[in-house]
């Protein structure tokens, strides 16, 4: 830090600092496992992987009205 800097700045900086500080750090092969895990748990809830009914899609094309 330069002599010039502004009060305001350093305690910004020593904020982040003390919220870093408490972090609790985990292991990336375990963040990747557990990360792993819940997406199989929630797989069955993931419209990409199971599709949308028709009732449900908010997507489906609009049926057209046409009176003869």
């Amino acid at each position: 830090m330069s002599g010039s800097s502004s009060v305001p700045a350093v305690k910004k900086v020593v904020q982040q600092l003390w919220l870093e500080a408490w972090l609790n750090c985990v292991k990336v092969s375990q963040a990747a496992s557990d990360w792993k895990q819940f997406c199989l748990q929630n797989a069955q809830h993931d419209p990409l992987l199971t599709g949308l009914s028709s009732a449900t899609n908010p997507f489906r094309p609009q049926k057209v009205c046409s009176f003869w």
